[in-house]
């Protein structure tokens, strides 16, 4: 028998204390800590799956041949992840209730499984029979895909240990939960244990393990906070339940770049990959409506235009209303300041209220010239030129600042027939576009300078 012992861990951070205190010392929450029993069994993550331990080695010695990625099937998802799936990876998939996790996943071991993969699908959600009524719903090739209903830990790697599958899916992590701790399920002991157990297995046998993780009110992955540096990928689906247009975000690849963004469309057939997602997201856009202009914003490798909407007007009330759906609220009250101190627009007696449009969240800050255009079209309600696109940083003393990757960004907006572009001076390019005509600008008074005159 394995020595237990009692243990406090925080619900917010996951950090660990051996006695109860009311305050975290790791993340100063209040009244976080709950008492959980735990394991002293010693187990090695890289130790090798016939048993021997790990020995100091040079690592000059050290084979780095890269193997080949697996492809899951689905060219949107593979591009997330960085070119396919690596072997002994471990991906956290997190999103909403009802968003399409279980879908996509379920698609993408049907189309592995047509491949020839050797696959597994664990369900600690939904029975047998309702996993086969929601292959039928969607049509997959259900035929090669082993499924186990099952969240004990125990039995769930006792399986993977006999299947030995190339790629293996958990569904989810707060359904599982191993016998040696007393802990509910969903738990921080019992998260933190069922996560560590299955990225060890993954490491030593080779197998890539998807798990799905739910995720609270604000976003983020329920569970302690060590859950996402566990794994080596964590992958965010993004997208309003609204809307049928999804996007999985890469917040962490240790095989890839961070910040990749793949765009699914929902259809009755399950999640489809959209090759062409500006197109999408500029269907709906009038140039001649004031407060509207599109941006060209970098999602990992790729360059995207999304459609940026202002609105400005007269508040009713004591305190203006400052409200953004998809960029940064802080964000936008620093260039409402630096607008007032270098452009002589004031706004603090008006309500403004900004949008990106098709449920995009943009995080760079190549937003924010397109954001002050924006503002500056909606308070004087003149629409801004036609086919223009607009990006670059904004800073506090009202200069102008590049952004990266500034030549792919216009070829995007020329591919999609823009013909202007206002952009930072350091970002013109050495040659002139054929069909793009673009305007450098230091300052904010310069671009504002730039609106007013029409081109």
């Amino acid at each position: 028998m394995a020595k237990v012992k009692n243990q406090f861990q925080c619900t917010e951070c996951g950090g660990t204390v051996s006695k109860w205190q009311g305050q975290c010392p790791h993340c100063r929450a209040w009244n976080t800590l709950v008492e959980s029993v735990i394991s002293n069994k010693e187990d090695s993550r890289f130790r090798s799956w016939t048993g021997t331990e790990t020995q100091v080695q040079d690592l000059s010695a050290v084979s780095a041949e890269e193997s080949p990625r697996i492809l899951s099937g689905i060219g949107e998802l593979d591009r997330v992840l960085g070119g396919g799936l690596v072997a002994g990876a471990v991906i956290l998939l997190g999103g909403d209730p009802g968003i399409g996790k279980s879908t996509l996943l379920l698609q993408v071991l049907s189309r592995m499984a047509s491949q020839q993969a050797q696959v597994l699908y664990v369900s600690g959600e939904e029975s047998a029979q309702q996993v086969a009524l929601r292959a039928q719903r969607l049509g997959v090739v259900s035929q090669g895909i082993r499924l186990l209903p099952e969240i004990r830990l125990s039995a769930i790697l006792q399986t993977l240990n006999q299947e030995q599958p190339q790629v293996a899916v958990i569904d989810s992590i707060q359904t599982i939960y191993s016998d040696e701790i007393s802990s509910a399920p969903g738990s921080v002991s019992q998260v933190r244990e069922c996560a560590a157990q299955l990225t060890r297995i993954a490491k030593q046998t080779g197998m890539s393990i998807l798990i799905v993780g739910h995720v609270t009110k604000d976003g983020s992955i329920a569970g302690p906070r060590v859950l996402e540096h566990m794994v080596d990928t964590v992958l965010y689906f993004e997208g309003d339940s609204h809307s049928n247009f999804r996007m999985i975000r890469a917040i962490k690849n240790r095989f890839g770049a961070a910040n990749e963004l793949g765009v699914f469309a929902m259809t009755e057939d399950g999640l489809k990959g959209v090759s062409n997602p500006s197109a999408i997201f500029l269907s709906g856009y009038k140039d001649d409506v004031a407060g509207s202009c599109v941006l060209v914003t970098q999602e990992g490798t790729r360059p995207l235009l999304v459609e940026i909407q202002a609105l400005v007007t007269d508040a009713h009330g004591f305190n203006p209303r400052r409200l953004t759906v998809g960029l940064d609220q802080n964000r936008l009250a620093m260039l409402l300041a630096v607008l007032f101190r270098h452009a002589g627009i004031a706004c603090f007696d008006q309500d403004v209220f900004l949008n990106a449009v098709g449920g995009v969240r943009i995080l760079e800050p190549a937003a924010d010239l397109a954001v002050v255009l924006a503002l500056v079209s909606a308070f004087r309600n003149q629409p801004l030129p036609a086919k223009t696109v607009i990006f670059g940083e904004v800073g506090l003393s009202g200069e102008v600042r590049p952004a990266p990757r500034g030549q792919e960004r216009l070829k995007e907006a020329e591919k999609l027939g823009f013909v202007r572009a206002i952009i930072p001076k350091a970002n013109l390019p050495k040659k002139n576009f054929s069909k793009l005509q673009v305007h450098g600008v230091e300052t904010v008074a310069d671009a504002v300078a730039i609106l007013r005159g029409e081109y």
